[in-house]
């Protein structure tokens, strides 16, 4: 009898354990974010030239390389399409100014919180602020003296890959 007892019990705890109706939880999901080497910007009305740039909770740009002329104004629209906040997922534009050592800038903007990770020195040309999941920012400048310049996202760890180059043409 305690055979038979312990077979049903186990039988009905092994049933009661299978899946259930429930709804399943909703999985994050990351999805591939095209990266596009170089895309057209446009001239608007003003002779400023308008840049969009995209990021996105995967740590990219959707842009490598930006093109500008020389002197021309620079409105710089930065985009996050993803949906986590700035304070796990933030992210910026920061245009370093010639010779300035990416990794130091870096180790830098990690003690940097309570100035959006943008370190004290004079080592940026511009940058705009963080940014969360489904915000905007925009930010005018005028393009530097012809070069190639590098610019980043300074949130903490994101720069090795949210880094692009800035090239200035004559």
């Amino acid at each position: 009898m305690k055979i038979i007892f312990f077979l049903i019990t186990t039988l009905t705890l092994i049933s009661s354990c299978g899946p259930k109706n429930e709804k399943k939880k909703d999985k994050f999901e990351y999805k591939k974010t095209k990266v596009e080497p170089n895309r057209q910007n446009t001239e608007n009305n003003q002779g400023q030239i308008k840049i969009v740039l995209n990021s996105f909770d995967t740590m990219v740009f959707d842009k490598k390389v930006i093109e500008v002329k020389s002197g021309k104004k620079i409105l710089l629209t930065l985009n996050h399409k993803g949906k986590i906040g700035k304070e796990f997922m933030g992210h910026n534009f920061v245009l370093l100014k010639k010779g300035t050592d990416v990794d130091e800038f870096a180790k830098r903007a990690v003690k940097a919180k309570k100035l959006d990770y943008i370190p004290e020195g004079n080592e940026t040309i511009a940058y705009t602020k963080m940014i969360g999941g489904g915000e905007s920012t925009t930010i005018n400048f005028q393009a530097p003296k012809p070069g190639v310049y590098i610019y980043i996202c300074s949130f903490p760890g994101h720069y090795s890959l949210m880094k692009g180059e800035f090239i200035v043409k004559e």
